[in-house]
């Protein structure tokens, strides 16, 4: 028997068919083209569903039902999507209407949900019964798994990580609120951290401003690792800085949550030991708990961005 899961993204719709063991066996995708109309984008999922079956050599019979990993704030209980501020859409009857089209059981979980319960089943936090994923991205994302089961909150909103804030009155958040872990931890705020330490005029000589060479639109998430390899004093205070954030917030959530594991994800994990070793003597330097026999686990997500897919097709069970 095989799954098939959809990772409905601000800027792809990807679809996956995955086997019994978590094997995705085929992926098939385009663009999202946001915003459109709700209609618009269903048509389009149901397609790149069809063609990813068809690559597979399978049909709607071969599936058991279909998963959907989609942004926003996801009822899963009712199959709506009641809010999702990148396609501006309230109360999207996502469920009903891919059925509609597809004429399968459909199952529809939060984005970083699905992500964070791929990781659980088959990746970085298998076999853990109390789970975190955290991910690095243009925001700071998070799933949160408690005894086996994803986390959702009473009103299925729960498990919004990045807003939680780390610097009373601090950096504006696009959420509105200043201070939020995302507007320092993620990809974005890493970032501007760069700018910020670029337009520096202390800063002229630097190898990392020498780098750029005055275009603050060359600047990327791996600008300032890139400039501490080689040796660049102002990309380690950088990359310092931005650690000290991160590891901030993950001392919070291991001492609100005390997972097993807690595994890190998204774009800026695949800095690989530089980010999770300074990170980890963060994190034993502060959390409460570190005098206890059991300790979380803090390593790097697997499954990439498979996550989601994989996460999404095993919504059923």
């Amino acid at each position: 028997m095989y799954y098939l899961g959809i990772d409905l993204g601000g800027t792809n719709i990807v679809a996956g068919v995955v086997d019994e063991d978590g094997n995705i066996i085929v992926k098939a995708s385009c663009k999202t083209n946001a915003p459109r109309s709700q209609e618009e984008i269903c048509d389009d999922m149901a397609a790149v569903a069809l063609k990813a079956l068809e690559s597979a050599n399978l049909t709607k019979n071969d599936i058991r039902f279909i998963g959907i990993g989609a942004p926003g704030a996801v009822n899963g209980a009712t199959g709506v999507i009641e809010f999702a501020n990148n396609f501006n859409f309230h109360n999207w009857e996502i469920v009903r209407m891919m059925k509609e089209r597809l004429g399968v059981e459909i199952f529809v979980e939060n984005d970083a949900n699905a992500a964070a319960y791929g990781e659980f089943l088959v990746g970085a936090a298998k076999d853990a019964n109390d789970a975190i994923v955290v991910t690095l991205g243009t925001g700071v994302g998070g799933g949160i798994i408690i005894d086996g089961m994803i986390y959702s909150g009473s009103n299925f909103a729960g498990a919004e990580i990045g807003h939680m804030v780390i610097q009373h009155r601090g950096r504006q958040c696009s959420c509105g609120r200043r201070g939020c872990w995302e507007a320092y931890s993620s990809a974005t705020g890493l970032i501007n951290m760069t700018k910020e330490a670029v337009i520096n005029p202390y800063n002229a000589n630097s190898i990392i401003t020498q780098s750029v060479g005055g275009d603050l639109n060359k600047i990327t998430g791996r600008t300032a690792f890139d400039a501490m390899r080689q040796g660049c004093p102002v990309g380690q205070a950088i990359v310092n800085e931005y650690i000290d954030y991160l590891g901030c917030g993950i001392v919070n959530m291991i001492n609100i949550f005390q997972p097993e594991i807690l595994c890190i994800g998204g774009g800026v994990s695949r800095e690989g030991s530089l980010l999770i070793e300074p990170l980890k003597k963060i994190v034993e330097a502060e959390h409460y708990t570190k005098h206890n026999e059991q300790q979380t686990q803090i390593c790097l997500a697997q499954l990439g961005n498979d996550a989601g897919i994989i996460g999404a097709a095993f919504l059923g069970k």
